[in-house]
């Protein structure tokens, strides 16, 4: 059932379908009659709604296009009931006035056409082979791009230069003087025939860039020149670009010369600021360009249909390392044993392999850490201040609705409805961003959720932050909002964002790392230590918040992983139907941490464990469990990543030499085939003079 908030929008989109078609009728009705003052008011009516809504509510209209009544139907009914409301008024001359607008009109929806021509000529000439970000490709004659109105929306270029020429026409039906509708015709014709002549120039050699062949050489000879060792590799939809991003800050660390090679065009725009030089392959013919490079090795953070294309490169190692790990099945994909090696973080994930039985070897498994933690502050003992901050974070209700993927339906309002009842409690809630994508019960329950902890809030009091607090965070904002994005006029295309993204800072990751910890302390600073939180935006992010957390309540999920790197308390819900004995065995991240029932009877114990370090009893757990999960400390997560790309890279090698040492025994040398040449014809001369 739709939302009460869905309703009146849907009103009003219906009450614009039917005013548009009630202009119809009445221009037709008041055409036959005629009935002037009516007609001309039916028809600017029609025009100005099918401008508004182009503008504000091109949706609607595309609904139209599906049944064949787009736009440029609608304006050819349009003025074509308009020259039929011109034949029934008296006073104007159908051949010496009429005809003439006529064939005037024609000729300006013959221009329209053509401009539509031109612009499906340029958009096709300015599209590439490939995507580029952070990569100087000014030599390949990139340009700005046309005019948006002129290149990409032919709807709104037709409404704009046809007004012209209606009211024109629509003069001449209330003057009956043909005067009119000559100068509005006139002045349509020449906005679509400069505009055309204009939107040409683009297909000139000064504004071309170049082909598609000469790009592809341009490409060879830009990975001759970086020389790339390393790759990520992503494809996905518009919603798991974090899958990827989340890896930005290692491969800008790393030892070796990273590359991002991408799939999809949109992607490219998806990808976080960084200065890693960003390539996309849409295509897989463009994409072997990869083979002939020095490239070693790929990285893949995730599964996607589009992964087997690039396995099929025998010159390349490939290393899955995954977007995050849990006690989940997502964790041990049977489409991991494609990959040369499966890098995890520690023993726990190279025990999760060997249980699921996938076909994923132990000697194809690295540990390599998790780099991402980093940022991630150690525990430093029981909370000092007035308030305990509680983390109640959440995981999404997934694909096969397993109760016990998300806490949210079944416990979530309990464990809230108790933390809040503590008055000692300040609490963060970060609720997964899919929450409800799947199940209406949970997007119900994290409204409901939301809706206390605003009540709460209300029933609270207290000192607040002084206007610089505001001010400050402003200023951060706008500092982190420079580093991390990028503005383009409206009409810059795909090409020109190519051209205006060539080239990096070269320190961009480091500055956006610091512009995000000033940022991150201003926000803190701008909400007063009583109130509670939702936090529903990207930033800040699941990092910022565990530091200032004192406990994370959450599900069986990555974030419970992360989260042990600081060896702080934790609780999991339990919502799986499962005893706690089973439940521990079943998911060992769990184990070192408290476990809630659905009821979160046992909150306000957890509570007093967290305030009270001496009755936790699971501090050394953790600690165990810290290196069970994610490795050992020493050498840090970075060191060994870079030794794992190391060893991989060396394989890569050896692998080469192979195969190039045995193309050579199988090829001659010329001077050993000229030899073998001479021997067979010294023995044919043997067997001559022995005949």
């Amino acid at each position: 059932m739709p939302s009460a908030g869905l309703a009146p929008r849907r009103i009003v989109q219906l009450s614009a379908l039917l005013s548009m078609f009630a202009l119809f009728t009445a221009q037709i009705v008041s055409a036959l009659l005629p009935n002037v003052p009516v007609f001309v008011a039916a028809s600017a009516g029609g025009l100005a709604l099918d401008v508004y809504l182009q503008y504000r509510n091109p949706g609607l209209l595309s609904l139209l296009g599906k049944v064949r009544f787009d736009v440029t139907f609608r304006q050819l009914l349009r003025d074509m009931l308009i020259l039929v409301g011109l034949l029934r008024i008296d006073g104007i001359d159908p051949t010496s006035e009429q005809a003439p607008l006529l064939v005037a009109l024609c000729a300006f929806y013959a221009l329209h056409f053509a401009c539509q021509a031109a612009a499906v000529l340029v958009r096709r000439s300015r599209t590439l082979p490939i995507v580029t970000r952070n990569i100087d490709a000014s030599a390949l004659n990139l340009t700005a791009a046309p005019p948006r109105i002129l290149a990409r929306r032919q709807s709104h270029r037709l409404l704009a230069f046809s007004i012209p020429a209606t009211v024109g026409l629509l003069l001449t039906a209330a003057t009956t003087d043909a005067y009119w509708g000559g100068i509005g015709v006139a002045a349509a014709i020449a906005l679509v025939g400069s505009g055309t002549a204009y939107l040409a120039t683009w297909l000139l050699p000064k504004k071309r860039a170049k082909n598609d062949q000469k790009v592809m050489e341009w490409l060879d000879e830009w990975l001759d020149d970086y020389q790339p060792t390393v790759a990520m590799y992503f494809s996905g939809g518009t919603t798991s670009a974090y899958q990827a991003n989340m890896w930005l800050s290692t491969l800008s660390s790393i030892e070796a010369k990273p590359l991002i090679v991408l799939r999809e065009r949109f992607m490219v725009q998806k990808i976080d600021a960084t200065d890693v030089p960003i390539i996309c392959f849409p295509k897989v013919s463009t994409m072997f360009s990869l083979e002939n490079s020095t490239l070693k090795m790929i990285l893949h953070p995730a599964n996607a249909a589009k992964t087997s294309q690039v396995l099929r490169i025998p010159t390349i190692k490939h290393a899955f390392i995954n977007h995050g790990e849990s006690d989940k099945l997502s964790s041990c994909n049977p489409y991991a044993k494609a990959y040369d090696e499966v890098w995890v973080a520690g023993p726990a994930a190279r025990e999760r392999y060997a249980l699921a039985e996938v076909g994923v070897e132990d000697k194809d498994i690295v540990e390599v850490g998790r780099p991402q933690l980093a940022p991630i502050r150690p525990y430093s003992g029981a909370p000092t201040g007035t308030y305990t901050t509680v983390l109640y974070a959440p995981t999404w209700e997934g694909w096969d609705g397993n109760p016990g993927n998300t806490s949210v339906v079944l416990a979530g309002e309990n464990m809230v409805r108790r933390l809040l009842e503590d008055d000692g409690v300040r609490l963060l809630y970060k609720p997964h961003p899919m929450t409800g994508s799947v199940d209406p019960r949970a997007g119900a329950a994290n409204a409901r959720i939301k809706a206390m902890i605003i009540e709460a809030n209300s029933k609270r009091s207290g000192a607040r932050p002084d206007a610089g607090a505001a001010e400050e965070l402003a200023r951060r904002a706008a500092e982190l909002h420079q580093l991390t994005s990028m503005s383009f006029r409206s009409s810059a295309d795909e090409m020109e964002r190519i051209l205006l993204q060539g080239t990096p800072r070269g320190d961009r990751q480091a500055a956006i790392a610091e512009a995000t910890l000033a940022w991150e302390k201003a926000y803190w600073a701008s909400f007063p230590e009583w109130e509670h939180q939702i936090i529903t935006d990207a930033r800040p992010a699941i990092f910022a918040c565990f530091n200032q957390a004192d406990l994370l309540i959450s599900d069986v999920s990555s974030v419970v992983s992360d989260w042990l790197t600081s060896e702080k308390p934790y609780a999991v819900a339990n919502t799986s139907g499962m005893p706690e004995a089973a439940f521990r065995a079943n998911f060992p991240t769990v184990s070192a941490g408290f476990i809630l029932t659905p009821e979160a009877d046992g909150v306000p114990m957890l509570l007093d464990a967290v305030r009270h370090p001496e009755k936790d009893h699971f501090t050394a757990a953790r600690a165990e469990l810290k290196e069970h999960l994610l490795g050992p400390s020493d050498p840090p997560s970075l060191a060994r990543f870079n030794a794992a790309i190391d060893a991989l890279c060396t394989k890569a090698d050896e692998r080469r030499l192979r195969m190039e040492s045995r193309l050579a025994a199988e090829i001659p040398s010329p001077r050993s085939a000229a030899h073998d040449e001479s021997s067979q014809d010294s023995n044919d001369a043997e067997d001559s003079v022995n005949a």
